[in-house]
């Protein structure tokens, strides 16, 4: 997991090849204000999910992990919580993997919390439980969703 300023984003542009595209893009274009949706930058390999997210308390959202994609998450409208621990220390998953949609939920406690701010960025991969949209309110916030 890597929680990091768009103004640092050269820094982890190396660690995926499509990363630079991610950080253009996003820097590029006021996707404040665009309507909610998704946004195809390159098919099934890059994609961007802008979402008004209704935040939850945190004793109430669930962990989540992928193993297709690598997620990116901005929040753009206000701060974010999540709630974060190794998958290596997460029991059993509720359900089987959703292997058409890439997640399974855990219903463990978080290992730690961070907040987000506009302006920053964090990076999960297949091994990070992640709780994200957690607060109050509604959130404008941007999931990149790219191929690993």
């Amino acid at each position: 997991m890597i929680l990091a300023h768009l103004s640092d984003c050269e820094r982890y542009e190396a660690l995926h090849p499509l990363f630079k595209q991610v950080f253009d893009y996003v820097k590029s274009n006021d996707l404040l204000h665009v309507p909610a949706g998704r946004i195809v930058i390159d098919g099934d390999k890059l994609f961007i999910n802008v979402s008004d997210a209704n935040l939850v308390p945190a004793e109430s959202q669930k962990q989540e992990v992928h193993r297709k994609y690598i997620d990116i998450h901005f929040p753009l409208s206000g701060a974010e919580i999540v709630g974060w621990s190794p998958l290596s220390r997460l029991n059993e998953s509720e359900a089987p993997f959703d292997v058409e949609n890439d997640f399974a939920l855990y219903a463990e406690t978080p290992s730690t919390y961070f907040t987000v701010n506009p302006g920053e960025f964090y990076i999960v991969c297949p091994e990070d439980g992640h709780a994200p949209i957690i607060g109050e309110g509604v959130l404008r916030k941007l999931i990149v969703k790219v191929l690993i």
